[in-house]
């Protein structure tokens, strides 16, 4: 049986494992490349395998760094099903879409600009994949539930345990039949930290031949969520009653938008915010998330849950809004003041966020929350990084709102909670290999397991093999 890793390693983003036994071959995830100048270049030149090839698909969970390269996958040739969570194949029928929508008009505009200037005599770029062809996609999709045992193999067996990460997220637990023996893979996908809003804690995994495990927190730790809760109410208290500006939320739709809607709730409950508060959702992909998500509240914990019915319910529950057409959007930049505005993308490289930010970003008076993780070359993470001004739309933007970066609302596992997930193994893995971190945090994630826990640990490069 033979491992090899096609993306996510020494890297955050493009996650896709192939395995290898005898003819048979499968992959687990198929994410996008993302960040960069090269990201482009390496989502086309993908994938590094035939797709014909391949017998079935595996995915952890809907983010696009793990299953936005799907689309494309089956444009080149596969034809066989995805196996997923069901929550899972309800968010891909948005995302994969949009992903899609977004590919088309990013081709439209490179080939007009092309066309405009008449200095470059390059083709048209075609888009990475079409609105058809991601529809056409979701036709495989088959969901399981947790816990269920499958078979999408006559000699593979694999079951989704809850990763805590996103909603429909799993970790996948793969048996495969090689000679008569049945060796065990664990593919932790995006753990979550363990007492986060809305979703349940990661399961236990307790034993495993080989494991791939996720790293993208694993030199650092969160900042406590009470903490985070704090810098949250003191950063929109700040801006929006002292300053008298706007705060903009950059946020991933998936995961982050619901996370903070439930803590605005919650501080609006606990009398920390203003019953009046102003929320406003500006990206359709968000609010059709949210409405998923509240579709599987079987999946949500009680405090969620409980939460939920007082927003239904309450009269001091703040006044919320989703914003739909691109009219709804541009409405919200001629606000000055009182608006709290949560936007995709969440690394600030795509959608309607770039145009908030362009509004906002000049005005001391506001002030831009960062809440999640923002990889290297990223609007982001230069605005993370200190930046005086940026560019957005061909201009040059100056920074003068504040920047507040929470630490403790991250999807992630810290390395603290990566270690105690990793406790529960009854015996080291054979191999453990760390992807799906950054080259010298999965490093330093893996020296630590080698060192302080014994353990056999490979930490790939990109298309590295390896025989199991």
């Amino acid at each position: 049986m033979k491992l090899t890793f096609h993306g996510a390693a020494r890297e955050v983003t493009g996650s896709c494992y192939l395995v290898e036994s005898g003819n048979l071959r499968f992959i687990v995830d198929c994410g996008m490349f993302q960040g960069g100048r090269t990201a482009d270049a390496r989502n086309r030149h993908f994938p590094g395998f035939d797709p014909e090839s391949l017998d079935f698909v595996l995915l952890t969970h809907a983010h696009i760094d793990h299953s936005g390269l799907l689309p494309r996958l089956a444009a080149m040739g596969y034809r066989g099903p995805v196996h997923c969570t069901h929550a899972t194949s309800d968010l891909l029928s948005v995302l994969l879409p949009d992903s899609a929508h977004i590919q088309e008009k990013e081709a439209e505009w490179a080939n007009y600009a092309n066309r405009k200037n008449r200095r470059r005599r390059s083709a048209d770029l075609a888009p990475l994949y079409t609105v058809t062809q991601a529809s056409d996609l979701l036709k495989t999709l088959r969901g399981v539930r947790y816990d269920k045992e499958i078979r999408p193999h006559p000699r593979v067996r694999a079951r989704f345990q809850d990763a805590g990460h996103i909603l429909g997220s799993a970790i996948i637990e793969v048996w495969v039949e090689e000679g008569g023996v049945s060796r065990k893979l664990v593919f932790s996908g995006d753990l979550g930290m363990s007492g986060r809003p809305i979703l349940m804690d990661p399961a236990p995994i307790q034993e495993a031949d080989f494991l791939v495990v996720e790293s993208t927190y694993g030199n650092r730790l969160h900042k406590s969520l009470s903490e985070t809760i704090d810098e949250l109410a003191h950063a929109l208290t700040d801006t929006l009653a002292r300053k008298k500006g706007n705060v903009i939320i950059p946020a991933f739709a998936v995961g982050r938008t619901q996370d903070l809607l439930y803590l605005l709730m919650d501080l609006v409950r606990q009398g920390r915010l203003p019953r009046n508060l102003a929320i406003f959702v500006d990206s359709p992909m968000a609010g059709a998330a949210t409405a998923i998500t509240l579709s599987h509240s079987n999946l949500m914990d009680a405090e969620s849950q409980e939460l939920l019915q007082w927003f239904r319910s309450s009269p001091e529950a703040p006044y919320l809004r989703v914003t739909e057409d691109v009219r709804e959007s541009m409405a919200l930049n001629k606000i000055r003041q009182g608006a709290v505005i949560i936007s995709a993308s969440g690394m600030c490289d795509a959608g309607r966020i770039k145009h908030h930010l362009k509004f906002n970003l000049p005005r001391a008076e506001c002030s831009v929350i960062i809440a999640g993780f923002q990889a290297e070359g990223t609007l982001g993470r230069r605005l993370v990084d200190g930046a005086r001004s940026v560019r957005l739309f061909r201009e040059t933007v100056p920074v003068r709102a504040d920047l507040y970066t929470l630490g403790g609302l991250s999807a992630h596992a810290d390395r603290d909670a990566l270690l105690l997930w990793l406790s529960n193994f009854k015996r080291p893995p054979g191999t453990t290999f760390v992807v799906h971190g950054e080259a010298e945090t999965a490093r330093g994630f893996g020296e630590l397991l080698r060192v302080g826990m014994g353990w056999n640990v490979e930490v790939p490069q990109l298309e590295a093999s390896y025989d199991l």
